[in-house]
């Protein structure tokens, strides 16, 4: 029997250690390639996923009730300044006729009075008298006429039977003209004298208030001395200077709105009745009259007045603030609108203009109701995401901007 020699034990143990070691690190270096594939995918995930929600994310700007307005549709008017003294159209001041001593006064300052009136009588007596020798005057001239008229009777029968001359007969007829002549010149002697005593009690001429008494009881009046003054306030006149210059904007029939110190909140209103062809010395400036209508007596005569003509007016249009008109880079006219919640460049073209008010009339580009910025907001670019205030209407967009507006983002 042949007896084979066995390897030893140890041997097969050892290969076996020298194979495992390799095998555990390729594990390892699998394992940690793995995961370095795994922590750069998260790693390059991660952006992807954060930068998704700053993609859909845009910044939408509040706007306050002062950084808008809403434009309004209403007529607009373009105006020229002016300033100037309010006069009574009707006045006058009532002078005595005749001399004597004033004997009663009726009436004060500040009264009304009625035309025909009694303002004041002056002592008549000595017209009385004048009135009187004057009708004694007429009745001697009415009675040589009446003698100078029998006269001639009598000597045209004593022509026709030839008992007188024919220049004697002319003779009587001349004295007849004579005393015709004398009695009309008494006639208007004592129609002058009754004329004298009946200026004796002096009336209002017109309707007014009384703005100065001239004399009092018991002083001495002479001819043409001034008794009273009365105005009419029921009309006035507004005298206002306008440069030369601007006389061709102004017309008669214009509009013209005023206030006057004591009535700092009421505007009162007139109309251009004349405009004076000559300027004022040194000022180079013409008069306007403007009448103005006093039903309620609230204004007074001599009042200052400061306001303006109404050379120019828009019919009812769309108006827009001066703050709210800007201009693009190429020059013309644009305003910042809000429709569909973005701001919209909208180029506008403006009417008259109205620099006291602040205020255009847009002939074309907007509509009422239309929001537009009206504060300087330089951050702001057209397109940019805004939302009107708390209360504030918003204008509807065109059918463009809505058709958009409705359409879903992409991507």
């Amino acid at each position: 029997m042949k007896l084979e020699t066995l390897p030893p034990i140890s041997q097969p143990t050892v290969r076996s250690a020298r194979w495992r070691k390799p095998a555990a690190v390729l594990v390892v270096i699998a394992l940690a390639g793995g995961g370095w594939t795994v922590l750069r995918g998260k790693q390059e995930a991660a952006p992807a996923v954060a930068a998704a929600p700053v993609k859909e994310k845009k910044d939408i700007f509040e706007l306050s009730s002062g950084d808008i307005a809403a434009i309004d549709a209403r007529s607009l008017a373009v105006s020229l300044p002016l300033s100037g003294s309010l006069a009574p159209l009707s006045s006058a001041t009532i002078k005595s006729k005749v001399s004597g001593v004033v004997e009663a006064t009726t009436l004060q300052e500040g009264m009304a009075v009625s035309a025909g009136q009694v303002l004041a009588r002056i002592d008549q007596a000595d017209l009385r008298a004048r009135l009187q020798q004057q009708q004694a005057m007429l009745d001697e001239a009415q009675a040589k006429l009446a003698l100078a008229t029998k006269n001639e009777t009598n000597s045209q029968a004593l022509l026709k039977q030839k008992y007188i001359s024919q220049n004697a007969y002319d003779s009587t007829q001349n004295s007849v003209d004579l005393a015709r002549a004398s009695v009309k010149s008494a006639s208007a002697m004592v129609e002058l004298a009754r004329i004298a005593l009946n200026d004796g009690v002096i009336k209002a001429p017109i309707d007014g208030v009384i703005s100065k008494r001239h004399v009092q009881a018991g002083e001495k009046l002479a001819l043409d001395m001034p008794v009273y003054s009365i105005v009419n306030l029921a009309e006035l006149v507004l005298e206002a200077q306008v440069p030369a210059s601007e006389i061709p904007r102004v017309k008669v029939g214009q509009d013209v709105r005023f206030r006057v110190d004591g009535y700092a909140q009421r505007d009162f209103h007139g109309k251009v009745a004349r405009i004076n062809p000559s300027t004022e010395a040194g000022s180079r400036a013409m008069l306007v009259y403007i009448a103005v209508k006093n039903d309620d007596s609230a204004l007074r005569a001599g009042m200052f007045a400061k306001g303006s003509i109404v050379t120019d007016r828009s019919g009812v249009a769309p108006i827009v603030p001066l703050a709210a008109v800007r201009s693009d880079k190429d020059g013309k006219q644009i305003v910042y609108k809000v429709a569909a919640g973005k701001l919209v460049a909208q180029p506008v073209k403006l009417g008259l203009r109205n620099d006291d008010e602040g205020y255009a009339e847009v002939t074309e580009g907007l509509e009422q109701g239309a929001n537009v910025i009206v504060s300087r907001l330089d951050s702001l670019k057209p397109g940019a995401l805004v939302k009107l205030p708390a209360g504030a209407s918003a204008a509807e967009a065109p059918p463009s901007a809505q058709a958009k507006a409705a359409e879903p983002a992409k991507g």
